[in-house]
């Protein structure tokens, strides 16, 4: 791993120790990079504020669960890896999820499975989504992520100590659009 990375790694510890004792929004920089025992300007080398931090490390515990999907591996695999993770990270999650900020990881992970769906879509079907379909698609996006926030801040441990993913995404598979 290189240098940069093993830092970004560091800093993204640092986040996670912090969110145990401290809500998201009230973090400041200072408190990360006292934490990891480095400095500020090696933070914005790295980063543009907390919320990057936060949605990089997101993205490196979930783009594989992402990767695979469309690989031979359906949809709802892809989503019981994704849960899977999140119930590895559950400190992370719920510190991050607690967040509105307009940069928050709600709002990245929504950019995220949308841009997911939307590029399958055009894959399978070789045109972009109509109108209709992707406002449906946003509704199913943004209802995946409030059920995923509910379940993290909920802590409902008799779903999130199963096999897959908490019951509300159990049926994610009766819901996906039919070119999945």
């Amino acid at each position: 791993m290189k240098k940069q990375e093993t830092m970004k790694y560091r800093l993204a510890q640092a986040v996670k120790e912090c969110m145990k004792t401290t809500p998201v929004d009230k973090i400041t920089i200072r408190e990360i990079v006292e934490t990891c025992d480095t400095t500020r300007q090696t933070f914005y080398r790295n980063f543009q504020d907390k919320y990057d931090l936060i949605n990089w490390y997101f993205d490196k515990l979930l783009m594989e669960s992402f990767a695979h999907m469309g690989e031979g591996k359906t949809v709802y695999e892809g989503l019981v890896r994704k849960f899977d993770y999140i119930r590895e990270e559950r400190i992370f999650f719920a510190g991050a999820f607690r967040s509105d900020d307009h940069n928050s990881l709600k709002e990245h992970d929504f950019e995220l499975i949308l841009s997911f769906y939307l590029n399958l879509i055009k894959e399978k079907t070789r045109r972009e989504p109509e109108e209709e379909m992707r406002f449906l698609l946003e509704m199913y996006c943004r209802g995946s992520i409030y059920m995923t926030v509910k379940w993290v801040l909920g802590g409902d441990e008799k779903d999130a100590g199963g096999d897959g993913p908490p019951a509300g995404g159990r049926h994610a598979g009766a819901g996906e659009p039919a070119v999945c």
